[in-house]
């Protein structure tokens, strides 16, 4: 995950983040063009809970137009992704990969199919559901201090302003009084763009305050078709340069205002670059035009897409087919286990009639 991530900023905060990513060397962690807020100090757990995440479980994309590097893990693992962590004991994770492997084989003939990983990753996004709905009910009764089941504006805002830093009383004292409090730029910027997002979540017909299913598509817009539409058009308008709301190669792969000036630095550049035109290639642009429209994008995005699923199964199966039988085997899993899980367990592949 990326913690630095909050929300979507303009080109030189984009500048900044490259910088640091190029400092830290995550490869997949490149900013895109206008798309992460700039914070002056790292975000506050409580801060967190009233956010909407830059990052959502089970999203091929973030929320600022990034690539989600641990997709496939969460796809496959759920939940139980915290699990397979670098510190786990080598032998617990390999048992631990051989129970999943077992329930996605639905039919028991010791092989995963395209349609069995299909059904498993529908599964696993359902449960990445069921987990935000429970954080957001946390998170919903955090921000509704007189506890009537809405949420205004205003009382969003004081909580908001509350986790930056600011006095709780006295802002909510000044929005009484139909006073401005007096903020940075960057904070500005970030609640007009929580504005914007937060009547977007306000079901017709509109009344000024959130529900707790207003709010949920609000901190998670996955969960309602028109904030997944919501959240793309944002995409789109951070990384199109022509303003035709259609993305081009050139546009997609994009990289921020700024020079490498070491040969590390433009070999992260590289791979970040050849991943971002891999997936517009083969994955979003679906009829091969060389354009990514806001509905191809849409349709990218949705999480409970299973032609999607189904697409994804099949590439995640081609990555460890060995034997090219368009099936996965116990052992073939094993052997690319740190595709499926982030942990390496080469040295445990051997010998897996053993515990199987």
């Amino acid at each position: 995950m990326v913690a630095w991530r909050e929300l979507r900023s303009r080109s030189l905060l984009a500048l900044s983040l490259f910088v640091y990513i190029l400092l830290t060397l995550d490869v997949h962690a490149r900013p895109a063009n206008m798309s992460s807020s700039k914070d002056k100090s790292p975000a506050t757990k409580d801060e967190n809970e009233i956010l909407p995440p830059d990052h959502l479980n089970g999203l091929k994309m973030e929320m600022d137009g990034h690539l989600n590097k641990d997709f496939h893990q969460e796809v496959f693992l759920g939940k139980e992704m915290e699990e397979f962590d670098e510190d786990s004991e080598p032998r617990r994770n390999r048992r631990k990969l051989i129970e999943i492997f077992t329930k996605v084989d639905v039919n028991k003939d010791r092989s995963v199919s395209a349609k069995e990983m299909q059904h498993w990753i529908v599964e696993k996004t359902k449960e990445h559901f069921k987990e935000a709905m429970k954080e957001n009910k946390n998170s919903f009764h955090a921000v509704d201090p007189d506890g009537d089941g809405y949420v205004t504006w205003n009382e969003y805002k004081v909580k908001f302003l509350a986790s930056k830093g600011f006095d709780e009383i006295e802002i909510a004292d000044k929005i009484k009084k139909n006073e401005e409090p007096k903020l940075d730029e960057d904070t500005q910027e970030v609640l007009e763009s929580l504005k914007d997002r937060w009547f977007q979540a306000d079901n017709p017909p509109a009344d000024q305050q959130l529900d707790e299913e207003e709010f949920l598509s609000f901190l998670h817009p996955e969960h309602s078709k028109g904030m997944l539409r919501y959240m793309v058009k944002e995409i789109v308008r951070d990384l199109d340069q022509d303003s035709d709301w259609k993305l081009t190669l050139s546009e997609f792969i994009s990289l921020p205002v700024g020079t490498v000036e070491n040969q590390q630095g433009q070999d992260i550049d590289d791979d970040w670059v050849k991943e971002r035109k891999k997936e517009f290639e083969d994955v979003i642009d679906s009829n091969h035009d060389g354009i990514i429209t806001m509905n191809e994008l849409e349709e990218y995005m949705d999480p409970m897409n299973e032609h999607n699923a189904l697409n994804e199964a099949k590439q995640m199966i081609a990555v460890a087919d060995e034997n090219q039988n368009h099936r996965l085997e116990l052992e073939e899993i094993l052997r690319y286990s740190e595709y499926f899980t982030g942990s390496k367990l080469m040295d445990y592949a051997r010998n897996v009639h053993e515990e199987f």
